[in-house]
């Protein structure tokens, strides 16, 4: 017999994510491919929807500059969420916590419950922090395969969004003005983040992907290893014999203290006044890891060569985001986007709003992955409609974030700084990230069908 018709084939599991993998290699592109190919699609389908070559035209490029703001807010929430995920303090301690798994599956859970914790956080930071963590346990730990470490690392980030408080959705509901106040009021976070059907839900799929990621193990043969080089280089202020005026303030510990301070002040202020869950803005978010890195790395020099020598991160989040601003634009004026919902909608009972809401979300999020223009799509359509059931809204807004999140594995916009920090190639790890999502997809949906009557007591 050969050598190759004796080696282990592995587990069943490890078997099935491999068709996974092995379609991915052979026809997943480039990211921006990947986004220029969706655009090329939405404007095809656009055309036939709504006639007009040149209004599809004309939604192209209104639709480029709509996430301007939102496009800044994601890229600098990128880098400042690297840089302070590449301090020397949080590198330390990512190396106490990578010794904690001995073995590949231990390793394992360890990545995974950290990215948990990270993702209520935020997700930027566990987005980053993941393959941080990947990299400095595979230095430790022999027998990592590396691509399923960033897949299991990524979904913990996805995941968390569907439980976290600065999901976009459960923040807007929240708050007064929201665009649907008048049909369903403002429902705090106690109601929609954390009401018992949602909890429920959650840990059933977080245990689900736990076990799932620790059982897909391939054989020694087919093991992937990190090989990269870990830089752990430190930012020093630069010496000289003669310091200048400049030179002082440019490695003043006083002037970053200081303005680590003002911003701390702020940050008691903001969570004695409003509360933590209040808080916990896309704008907060960002202004709490730029007050962070101000301590982290002590110098206006230290802090400003971090910023720098992470911004490449968020190159792809940059240059795509107008690019999917395009796309949502095209969905929402051919009315593409209320087309597959509709349609999904029609065939809809009061058992099955909450799946069929779910099923719509994972559809349009692949072209719309901002959460809040996806609920502005999709709002006003699912809330009717669960309201003629006599539904309760809260499980129907779940919903909705465990579909937008879901597809988030098979839109790669947001894996991409992960993949950055490591130099992995998307179709090293999509295949991955699309066998979680089948998995996800089914119990999902099993969930929605079956628990809401189950929690009717708590609606």
């Amino acid at each position: 017999m050969s050598n190759e018709a004796t080696q282990d084939k592995g587990n069943i599991l490890w078997r099935l994510s491999k068709k996974f993998q092995f379609a991915a290699e052979s026809i997943i592109p480039d990211s921006f491919v990947f986004c220029i190919i969706l655009a090329f699609l939405v404007f095809v389908l656009g055309i036939i929807a709504c006639g007009s070559p040149i209004a599809m035209v004309q939604s192209w490029y209104n639709g480029f500059w709509t996430q301007s703001t939102f496009a800044f807010q994601m890229t600098i929430m990128v880098v400042v969420c690297a840089a302070f995920a590449q301090a020397p303090v949080i590198r330390g301690a990512l190396d106490k916590i990578a010794s904690i798994g001995k073995t590949p599956r231990g390793a394992m859970v360890v990545l995974m419950i950290v990215g948990f914790v990270a993702s209520f956080i935020n997700w930027a930071f566990c987005t980053i922090i993941c393959p941080i963590l990947a990299m400095r346990m595979a230095k430790k730990v022999k027998g990592l395969h590396f691509p399923m470490m960033l897949a299991a690392g990524y979904s913990t980030m996805i995941l968390g969004q569907c439980m976290g408080p600065s999901a976009s959705v459960y923040a807007l509901v929240a708050g007064e003005g929201h665009f649907l106040e008048d049909s369903i009021g403002i429902l705090p976070q106690s109601m929609t983040t954390y009401n018992p059907m949602n909890v429920c839900l959650w840990i059933i799929i977080a245990v689900v992907t736990v076990i799932l990621a620790v059982l897909t193990t391939p054989p020694a043969h087919e093991v992937v290893e990190f090989h990269g080089t870990i830089e752990d280089e430190d930012i020093v202020d630069e010496t000289s014999e003669k310091k200048t005026p400049a030179d002082v303030m440019n490695s003043s510990k006083i002037l970053m203290y200081a303005t680590g301070i003002l911003g701390l002040v702020y940050i008691i202020y903001s969570f004695v006044t409003n509360g933590i869950l209040n808080s916990l803005g896309l704008n907060f978010i960002i202004f709490l890891f730029i007050t962070l890195n101000c301590f982290v790395y002590n110098s206006p020099r230290k802090f400003i060569t971090a910023i720098r020598s992470s911004m490449y991160l968020a190159t792809d989040v940059m240059i795509q985001f107008p690019f999917y601003g395009a796309i949502m634009q095209m969905m929402q004026d051919s009315g593409l986007a209320q087309i597959v919902i509709d349609s999904l909608a029609s065939v809809a009972s009061a058992r099955t709003v909450p799946m069929i809401t779910y099923i719509s979300a994972c559809i349009v999020n692949l072209f719309i992955p901002s959460q809040g223009g996806q609920w502005v799509v999709q709002g006003p359509i699912m809330v009717p409609l669960a309201q003629k059931f006599g539904l309760y809204i809260p499980n129907i807004i779940n919903a909705f974030c465990y579909g937008d999140e879901a597809t988030n594995l098979l839109q790669p916009l947001y894996l991409i700084p992960a993949l950055a920090v490591v130099n992995v190639p998307l179709k090293k790890v999509w295949g991955y990230c699309a066998y979680i999502f089948v998995v996800w997809f089914i119990i999902t949906c099993i969930g929605l069908y079956c628990l809401p009557p189950l929690f009717t007591m708590y609606a």
